[in-house]
């Protein structure tokens, strides 16, 4: 039976309000909806996908690193490599998109980041190589290609335009679980005299983020932090990145994962330059978490679980130039 895949694309409302506590200070509120329209069921994991409207779009395939020969219709685990991560970025006049791109499946040993470049996002360069090959991790060490912690992989984290400069961040790790010990974000640098990326240096050690960096009303720059123990640890956010590139103070949204095994979050910024972030729920609750702050990433509200359904892939939330809220998500693969 043929399976059909559609990403679930919806502009976002949020429901959030501002109440007066004992204190006399603001308390923040945050609805539970989430998900509203006409066509939502009553339980939203019973929504008719395919009757939702689908967004016009040309499909192109930038890298294929499946195996030849191999069935489109199934993943090949022992042939052919692996391209996710996936993010793009508009900088002096063209698309830049980089991605994990490895041996097998997601995240083994040897993996690097790879990019390609675009004037129209129609026609793509040849991809090249933005990070080394890891640490004694190359296709001649015996544990190439598997999940191990005796080898080490990159992880494509996106890119930051600071200053001018384009920078491409990922993460380096142990490639047996999620995540090493040795876990560390770096950065690295366009030299466009060498047509190359330079190694920029360390972003902030035991951290791997969702996305990259944007800035607050503050100046200062913001984004999510998840620890090599994060599923104890639980979900911060980074802020700061003005002095340095690894000037950071982290914050957490509960301290621990006790509360809400929180995964993947994002988060943008309100018009009323208020925070909102989401989670996915790593307990498989099946709905997304929403949380609020008010004073620029320092202190979260308590997240509330959503009525908007959960995916077991990565969502993105943005805001597009008229002033709209789109978030991407895929509960129905």
């Amino acid at each position: 039976m043929k399976t059909t895949r559609l990403l679930f694309v919806l502009i976002l409302l949020a429901s959030l309000a501002r109440l007066p506590n004992a204190g006399g200070q603001q308390e923040i509120v945050v609805s539970p909806t989430m998900l509203s329209g006409p066509w939502l069921p009553e339980n939203p994991h019973r929504l008719d996908f395919a009757s939702l409207p689908k967004v016009p779009s040309i499909h192109l395939v930038i890298s294929d690193v499946r195996a030849k020969g191999s069935d489109p219709s199934r993943i090949d685990k022992s042939k052919g490599g692996v391209n996710q991560h996936n993010y793009l970025v508009h900088h002096e006049g063209q698309f830049w998109v980089m991605w994990s791109d490895g041996p097998g499946v997601e995240d083994r040993v040897g993996q690097r980041v790879s990019f390609s470049t675009s004037p129209d996002g129609l026609t793509w360069s040849a991809p090249r190589f933005i990070t080394p090959i890891p640490p004694n991790s190359g296709p001649d060490s015996p544990h190439y290609g598997t999940r191990t912690d005796q080898g080490k992989r990159w992880i494509s984290r996106g890119f930051w335009k600071r200053e001018g400069d384009l920078l491409a961040l990922a993460s380096l790790d142990e490639a047996a679980g999620f995540f090493g010990p040795s876990l560390e974000l770096r950065a690295f640098r366009f030299d466009k005299s060498s047509n190359e990326w330079r190694d920029a240096g360390l972003v902030f050690n035991n951290t791997i983020n969702n996305f990259p960096p944007r800035q607050l009303q503050t100046g200062d720059w913001m984004m999510s932090r998840r620890m090599h123990d994060y599923r104890t640890s639980g979900v911060h956010f980074l802020v700061g990145g003005v002095k340095a590139i690894d000037a950071w103070t982290s914050f957490p949204v509960l301290g621990s994962a006790s509360e809400l095994k929180a995964e993947e979050p994002d988060w943008w910024i309100l018009p009323d330059h208020r925070l909102a972030a989401v989670f996915r729920d790593n307990r498989r609750g099946g709905y997304l978490y929403r949380s609020v702050s008010n004073d620029n990433g320092h202190t979260w509200s308590k997240p509330v679980k959503t009525n908007f359904p959960d995916a077991t892939s990565k969502v993105c939330g943005l805001r597009l130039q008229d002033g709209r809220y789109v978030f991407v998500s895929n509960p129905n693969p």
